[in-house]
């Protein structure tokens, strides 16, 4: 699912030190989420996700610097699994339901202003 949020994150550093932000969530799925924040984390890396009532936790499988940031995938551990029902980001578009809109209106037998008569 594509999405827009903001959640808290967790994770430790390679001196062990203790890491907190803020990041913004692009996409979450049953088993892992790509975020965006303001520094690398290493892969392999354990990771935590935040939200309002709950937390998703994962390790880091890439990370990788795009012009406004870097962008973290992270897979979700053995029972730490998204649901809509625990967690919905604030804007949500599942990419499905696109190509399904986007498919009726190209079928041929769908209504279209070019079959509704002639045009004037």
């Amino acid at each position: 699912m594509l999405c827009a949020d903001l959640v808290d994150v967790k994770w430790r550093d390679p001196s062990g030190r203790t890491r907190r932000g803020v990041a913004n969530l692009e996409d979450i799925s049953l088993s892992g989420a790509c975020l965006q924040v303001d520094r690398p984390v290493p892969l392999g890396t354990p990771f935590r996700i935040s939200y309002p009532s709950g937390e998703l936790v994962g390790v880091v499988k890439y990370c990788v610097f795009r012009e406004i940031g870097y962008f973290l995938g992270v897979e979700f551990e053995v029972g730490s699994r998204w649901s809509q029902r625990h967690f919905r980001p604030q804007h949500l578009l599942d990419p499905r339901r696109l190509v399904q809109r986007v498919t009726s209106r190209l079928r041929p037998d769908s209504p279209s202003i070019f079959n509704e008569g002639s045009l004037s």
